[in-house]
Parts: structure tokens; sequence; C-alpha cells
């Protein structure tokens, strides 16, 4: 089992940690240490992995240091959460690229069967591409959302790196993607071609400024989200406090916070990765509170996956000039979904109707007759 391959955490991390309060996160959560060994899994509801494979990285040459990561994260204070979060050390590099995305593939696959979401913290963004291959093994259509400055579907065929994983998951046999969401690109970083394959195949984009501007817009692409993808260099030189380690425009560090809050209340979320990490003493403390947020909107998760709208949804009928959409929103939650019929079938008997998610602004821009984006991109998909 590739959970064997994890190492326990460095002693540096956990120097000073007796000086702390007892209620801080490093003595409230179970710790992978060399005295102690692996955790017990069960019942476990998140497990932090640290990651140092950049050898497919197209812009990091240097690792990033996890033990200043924890040192920021284990001295902060939880919130009023119930739940079971473990730091199960960090997975060292295999013997080739290949061999660490087997050993990420199998610790996801083992993970997702016990129900526990993993956060893996470094490494570059072509991670995603093994926990992509965990849905493969289960034949589950997958959603995936990457908070990126970039598509990253550009580069030589035959190279998967951070800057081309997109290309390889597409390609790849069998093909269970149902959509892809890029947050926060910025045009000058996409080349043209990678637009142009963004609109054939129908995927998801919201542009830096509209993310800047209106967080929320984000929120239902995470809720309909299986893995998260946070590739740093998203960030404005701002957040990372080092001109020489982030971008003149960006994403800042309220903005990202909000954006990991939403991974965590996403029911559907099964994977988390924070990827192509500056090394910088502010990035440790972003980093810290991150995945705190993290932590916070999980401990909020609605349980409204999957959605039964039998109870506990208004149900709302909008006439377009040519036809009828669907709308639900939940008493509980106060959050909104759209219905998606599939048409493709001569038997009214046979069609299908999925919910994807949506805001309420969708809605009233349904009862101004304008069909909102996310559902036409979703009915191309599956038409």
């Amino acid at each position: 089992m590739s959970l064997e391959l994890l190492v326990p955490i460095e002693n540096e991390a956990l120097i000073g940690m007796s000086l702390l309060p007892n209620q801080v996160l490093g003595k409230r959560i179970a710790l992978h240490t060399a005295t102690s060994g692996l955790p017990d899994l069960q019942g476990l509801n998140v497990a932090i992995i640290g990651l140092q494979e950049y050898r497919n990285s197209f812009f990091t040459t240097t690792q990033y240091d996890l033990n200043a990561f924890r040192k920021e994260w284990y001295s902060l204070y939880p919130g009023n959460w119930s739940l079971k979060i473990a730091d199960l050390g960090n997975l060292p590099n295999g013997s080739t690229v290949d061999d660490t995305y087997f050993a990420i593939k199998e610790i996801g696959y083992h993970l997702k069967q016990m129900n526990i979401v993993p956060v893996f913290i470094g490494g570059s963004h072509d991670v995603i591409f093994p926990l992509y291959q965990v849905f493969q093994t289960f034949n589950q259509l997958v959603n995936v959302v990457s908070v990126d400055r970039s598509f990253d579907f550009s580069q030589e065929d035959e190279l998967i790196s951070g800057r081309s994983y997109m290309s390889r998951i597409i390609m790849d046999k069998p093909n269970v993607l149902f959509n892809y969401t890029n947050l926060g690109y910025q045009n000058y970083y996409c080349a043209t071609e990678e637009k142009d394959l963004m609109n054939k195949l129908f995927f998801d984009s919201i542009r830096l400024g509209e993310v800047l501007d209106t967080v929320a817009l984000s929120e239902p692409a995470f809720r309909d989200a299986d893995i998260v993808g946070m590739d740093m260099k998203c960030l404005s030189w701002s957040a990372t406090a080092d001109p020489l380690k982030g971008n003149p425009n960006g994403i800042d560090s309220r903005t990202i916070c909000a954006l990991t809050r939403y991974a965590g209340i996403s029911d559907r979320v099964s994977f988390l990765g924070i990827h192509e990490l500056p090394s910088t003493p502010m990035m440790d403390q972003l980093l810290a509170q991150m995945v705190w947020y993290f932590l916070e909107g999980f401990s909020l998760r609605f349980d409204e996956y999957p959605i039964a709208v039998t109870q506990g949804f208004i149900k709302y009928s909008v006439a377009l000039s040519d036809q009828t959409m669907v709308f639900y929103k939940s008493e509980k939650s106060q959050r909104w979904w759209m219905e998606l019929t599939n048409h493709s079938h001569l038997n009214n008997k046979t069609q299908k109707a999925t919910l994807i998610a949506c805001t309420e602004k969708d809605y009233e821009s349904a009862t101004h007759d304008h069909i909102p984006e996310r559902w036409y991109n979703a009915m191309r998909r599956t038409n």
C-alpha cells in the first residue's frame, strides 16, 4: 500500500510545539511522527500530505519548505469544528515522476474509499493527473476546478508538465472528464489555441477581474467539483510579499482564502491540491490560513450532495421565449441549482435530468430571457 511510503513529519516542524497552548491545531490533530507512526485512519475526515515532486514543473526549480508551513499551521487555533484531522507526513519522490504519480493515485484511491479528503501540499500542478486517474478506476465522471492564471493545455505532446497536464487528461483513456473550470485566468498567459479549445469543449472559465470583483461567482464551480487544484502562480506579488515571486496582477490573499473556503464547503470535493508554492515567509502564513479556511468550510458542509430536491427545496419554473428552465433553491443553505435535461432521447420517458450549481444571479438572468452560460455549456457537453 502506498500509504506505507509516507515518511514522518520532520523534527524541525515539531520544534517549539511543547511551548504552544494546548488549544492550537498542532495539539488537536493526529500527527505522523517517527515515534508515534502513521495515525489510525478510521473516522478521519481530512488528511494533510506534503509533496516535493517538482520534476515536471514548468516554472518551479526549488523545493518548498513544508516545515515552515507546518510551524505556521500548527500554531493556529481551530474553529468550532467536529472534525478528525491528521497530518500524514510527506510522500518522498519516486525514482521517476511516473512512480510518484502511481503512489499519489494509490493513496488517493485508498483515502477516497475511506471517505477521507486529502489535501496535497506542494509539488507541481501536474499531480492533478494521478488524482484524475482515481476516478478512471472508479469509472466515475469527474469535474476538475483549477485556480490558475493559465489553462494548462499547451506544450509538447509527449510531455506532461505543470503547464500541460490538462492535455494529458483530455487525451487519456477512458475519458471520464465531464467538465473543467478555470478560475482566475489572465488572457496574456493563455494561447489563442487554448482559448479555442476551451470554447470547443464547452468548458467554463472566469477571468481574474470577475473573480476579484465578485468572488461569489466562483462558488457554484466548487460545488460541482470533484478535484480542486490551486496553482499559486496565480497570486499577486502583494499576496507573496515578494515582487520576484508574484505577479503584477493576480489573486490577493483574501480572495484565495475565500476560494479555499468554497472548496471546503462543497459536499462533492474529494481532493484538494495546493501547488507551485513560492518560498517566502508570507507564503508560509498564507498557506497555513488557506488550509485553515478549507477546514472551516469543511466543518460547515450542508450534506446536500447527492441532491434530493423532493424535500427542503423550492422549485422555480421560468418561461423563456423558446423553453422553460427549472431552478431549485435550498431552504437550508439558500443555494441555487438549475435543472439540465438531456433531450437527445427520442422517448421522453428515458430523458435524464441532472442539476448543476448556479447563483441567484443566473435565475434572475433567466427571468429576463437570458440563458446562463454554465447551463448552455453543460447542455452542449451532454448532447
